[in-house]
């Protein structure tokens, strides 16, 4: 059993960053009320940490090679343990989203050391084991961390949905310090300018939109927001390209397949997940549901989700990448056209349909993503192409909770004369509408980008054999970078 405890303390970190990316939508209309939060505001409290988390994960692997992963990785723990307390005391939504950013940050940090710890500490058949219970670890903490939330808030208060994860960060840091191994570290370059540029880019864009959504797009603060982003994200370009050592290649980008892995990656998570924090308030606000049984309504899109990359994981590994990506995206934007049927006289089962085939689209996505994305780079780049694909479905969640929520909150404004449950509902029949388009449209997008050419040599049985040897490199201690994302 002692030889376990080291999967043991990683997936307890791994199961702690990713419960706390969905424990809080269940208890954001709770939080609202009783920190005088505005819409924007309730928006940052869940955004700001998959932005945080987002923003920095590119450039955490870069600090893991420097300072060493396992000193990196329990230093995150306790930065993370440190901000969920002060999430729990926080007496006002300022300082909330404040202890969330914190939490994202240190997130990223764990976020980037999980998998090379794992392989680092495993070898031959246990090293496979190891990995599939990692994965089945993430693939559950979204559905746990809607139902903690909904029990949680319900039975206590929702500051215990943060006060609870103190102690389980509190063992988790002292089991990991004992059991994990030390590893060795290399002097490479970190890209300081780069990591800055893309966090500000990241920051400044999401700001500008909810802002938009909230006060109005001719505001001066929502077009300094997008200005400021924009122009952020055009110096990481600058950046990238003069850069002698880029966090991230522009070579990559002149791949219609890696264009094509990012594509799907954005979209698929946008358009299933961006949507559930309004979903949350239609269903306690508008339904009139508790938060238990609204956290269990939404808990049939992360069940379906993990029944399907559960049970098919190994058959979709085996399915061209065009037709995993692209054509799970296509499913998402689906499941999210089937919710259109809402209205001021719907409650919660019109929600049932869609949000399993949202589930079940997010699920043939999600377990081939990693491998399309690092067979679509060179060796050499394929860690970091990896962790671009993370990064962009963090940040499509990110923008999609903007996104969706600014048209939530525009949309059900603009019903007026009409009951809360309708208003609401008339809103999330926007949200839904543009989540689709965002779907369909990016899964088309993708498989089309993805498709290998008539004649080449990248055919399916091609990207199999790339994945393979990537999966095969990650397992085998590989370059560092690999195994960073």
């Amino acid at each position: 059993m002692r030889a376990w405890l080291p999967l043991v303390a990683t997936c307890s970190g791994t199961f702690m960053l990713l419960v706390y990316s969905t424990i809080v939508t269940v208890a954001l209309p709770g939080m609202a009320r009783d920190l005088h939060a505005g819409f924007g505001a309730a928006q940052w409290i869940v955004d700001v940490y998959t932005l945080a988390l987002a923003g920095l994960l590119l450039g955490m692997g870069s600090l893991g090679d420097n300072l060493g992963r396992k000193r990196l990785y329990l230093c995150g723990l306790g930065v993370f343990g440190v901000a969920t307390l002060g999430c729990g005391l926080a007496g006002n939504a300022a300082v909330l989203i404040a202890a969330r950013a914190v939490q994202g940050l240190a997130g990223a940090a764990m976020f980037s050391t999980l998998l090379p710890l794992i392989g680092l500490t495993y070898t031959g058949r246990d090293r496979g084991v190891a990995f599939a219970v990692w994965g089945a670890v993430a693939g559950a903490a979204a559905g746990i961390g809607n139902v903690a939330g909904g029990v949680l808030t319900q039975f206590l208060s929702w500051q215990w949905i943060f006060f609870a994860g103190v102690p389980v960060c509190a063992l988790t840091l002292a089991l990991s310090a004992a059991v994990l191994i030390d590893d060795t570290t290399t002097s490479t370059r970190i890209d300081h300018r780069g990591i800055a540029t893309f966090t500000l880019a990241a920051i400044g864009i999401t700001f500008g939109i909810i802002r938009g959504g909230e006060r109005g797009w001719g505001e001066p603060p929502a077009l300094l927001g997008l200005g400021f982003g924009l122009v952020m994200l055009l110096a990481f370009v600058l950046v990238e390209r003069a850069g002698s050592n880029p966090m991230l290649s522009p070579d990559l980008f002149r791949k219609g397949r890696f264009n094509g892995t990012l594509v799907a990656a954005t979209g698929y998570y946008l358009a299933a997940f961006g949507a559930l924090p309004v979903v949350s308030i239609w269903l306690q606000d508008g339904v009139g549901l508790t938060s238990l049984p609204a956290a269990l309504v939404i808990t049939v899109q992360p069940v379906a989700f993990f029944a399907t990359s559960a049970g098919l994981g190994s058959m979709l590994h085996r399915l061209p990448a065009h037709w995993t990506l692209g054509g799970g995206t296509v499913a998402v934007g689906v499941g999210d056209a089937l919710m259109l049927t809402v209205d001021g006289g719907s409650s919660w089962p019109a929600l049932l349909p869609g949000l399993a085939l949202t589930g079940i689209g997010a699920g043939i996505v999600s377990p081939v993503l990693p491998a399309v994305a690092m067979s679509a780079a060179p060796e050499a780049q394929s860690g970091v192409a990896s962790a671009a694909a993370n990064c962009a479905r963090q940040l499509g969640l990110a923008l999609g909770i903007a996104v969706l929520g600014s048209v939530f909150h525009r949309f059900s404004s603009g019903a007026a004369g009409a009951d809360l449950n309708a208003q609401y509902a008339h809103g999330l029949v926007a949200v839904f509408a543009v989540a689709a388009a965002v779907g369909v449209g990016s899964g088309l997008l993708a498989l089309w980008l993805l498709t290998p050419p008539r004649g080449g040599g990248a055919g399916p049985s091609g990207w199999r054999r790339a994945a393979k040897s990537v999966r095969h490199r990650s397992m085998s201690g590989g370059s560092s970078r690999s195994m960073n994302a």
